[in-house]
């Protein structure tokens, strides 16, 4: 009974480790390319561009406190800012929200995953 309990621990802790290293990867690469222009932390506020604390569930082009141009806002209105259209604005920001003044593309699909899965921690 105990060896079979450690065992499905065992399993527990071996299936959340690739998304805990995931985020740790994530977290290196949002502060080696994201922090110039985004903060993180809840209590800090924006930078040159908005606050990513809590990013994820939030509506998209819309931060209180910072202003987003009307072309970012319009595109991105009724929009929520999930994995998926993470993945997209990562990906091509331009094709996500034409005009945006975001410059950051990340081409590397584990790299995308693994900002994501950082910033699905920022709660």
């Amino acid at each position: 009974m105990k060896a079979a309990l450690l065992s499905a621990l065992g399993t527990l802790l071996l299936a959340a480790a690739p998304a805990w290293a995931d985020a740790q990867l994530g977290e290196r690469l949002a502060r080696a390319s994201c922090a110039q222009c985004h903060n993180f932390a809840k209590a800090e506020g924006h930078g040159v561009g908005p606050n990513l604390f809590g990013l994820l569930g939030r509506p998209a082009g819309v931060a209180p406190g910072f202003e987003f141009s009307k072309p970012h806002a319009d595109a991105l209105k009724g929009k929520t800012w999930d994995a998926a259209l993470l993945d997209r604005w990562l990906t091509d920001t331009q094709s996500v929200a034409p005009g945006s003044g975001m410059v950051y593309f990340q081409d590397d699909p584990a790299k995308r995953a693994a900002l994501i899965e950082y910033l699905q921690t920022l709660k």
